[in-house]
This record gives structure tokens, C-alpha cells and sequence, in this order.
């Protein structure tokens, strides 16, 4: 299935303003930090220090919804294919390049791309389809069930009660 013009064209300006996205595998929903390079989505992780994907794999196919960088809202979701990009490969290089200066507070920048090559994994999000039919919704799990509360309002005569004690204590 190809992606026509004007639906690339959306995908790719919401996906390279939006911060993360969200990719449902085979697995979890997850935010993923990325990088958009030529035509596709690419993210870096599966490694010591790095975001973790698991159930996306080489071959699978994946659901990307993206968020609006300023209001949080979806913008689009797109179906994608995911290829994984061999180390130290032509594709490879072009989207380190890209990652490597989205990547925050990294603890080893200068050999970053290196640690990279050798324990992570490069994965290529490519658009198959537009879903137009987003939910209205919000999506969101509720919150699982806990015992712990918020926090009460301090009754009013407290602060008279704690006053007269530090007086008595006084006097």
C-alpha cells in the first residue's frame, strides 16, 4: 500500500515538529525520541542507557500516533513498516547523524555513535497508511487502583490549636 502525496506530506511536517511519538508494536505503546530521515521515522534504543521498543521487530508492522509538539493533542497516526538499519550502513550514518543531535544529556557523547553501532538497535519507521478514523477519546488507561490518598485541607482551628500549645509550653 502506498501513502499518497498530501498524506505523506502531513505525516512528515506533524512527525519532524512533534518531540515523540507514539508506537504501538507488538508490545506497549511507547514515547519514542526520533528522528525523521528520508521519508521514514528513525529511532535509536534497545541498549544500555537508551529508550527501550520492545515488540518492534525487523519486518513488523507498527502504529505511530503523533502529538502536537505545543498542545499535546493527536495530529495524525500512520500505520509503518519497521526495518532495522545494519551499523556503520549509508542509511545507517544519515539517520546517526540526525539522532545524534536530538539525543539529551547523553553520557557519552563524543563515542555516543560508536556505543551506538555496537549494543543498540536502528529502526526505520516507514509510512504504509493514514488512518483517518482517530477516536474521540482521550485513550488513556485509568489509574489502577491504590490506597494511598491526596492530601486533606488543614482544618481551620489548627493553627489556633498549635498556638495555644506553643504558648502553654512557654509560660
Amino acid at each position: 500500500m502506498t501513502v499518497s502525496t498530501l498524506d505523506l506530506a502531513l505525516v512528515e511536517e506533524a512527525t519532524k515538529k512533534s518531540g515523540l511519538i507514539w508506537v504501538r508494536g507488538a508490545g506497549a505503546d511507547r514515547a519514542l525520541w526520533h528522528a525523521w530521515v528520508d521519508g521514514a521515522a528513525h529511532v535509536v534504543g534497545d541498549g544500555p542507557g537508551e529508550q527501550p521498543f520492545p515488540g518492534l521487530a525487523d519486518g513488523a508492522a507498527a502504529e505511530v500516533t503523533v502529538r502536537s509538539k505545543d498542545k499535546g493533542g493527536r495530529l495524525v497516526a500512520w500505520t509503518a513498516t519497521v526495518r532495522e538499519l545494519a551499523p556503520r550502513g549509508e542509511e545507517w550514518q544519515a539517520a546517526v547523524a540526525e539522532l545524534k543531535g536530538k539525543r539529551l544529556n547523553a553520557p557519552d557523547s563524543e563515542a555516543m555513535t560508536e556505543r551506538w553501532a555496537r549494543e543498540c538497535r536502528l529502526l526505520r519507521l516507514e509510512p504504509e497508511s493514514v488512518r483517518s478514523d482517530l477516536p474521540d477519546g482521550s485513550l488513556a488507561a485509568a489509574p489502577l487502583g491504590s490506597p494511598a490518598t491526596t492530601r486533606r485541607a488543614v482544618p481551620a482551628a489548627l493553627p489556633k490549636l498549635l498556638l495555644k500549645r506553643k504558648k502553654a509550653a512557654r509560660g
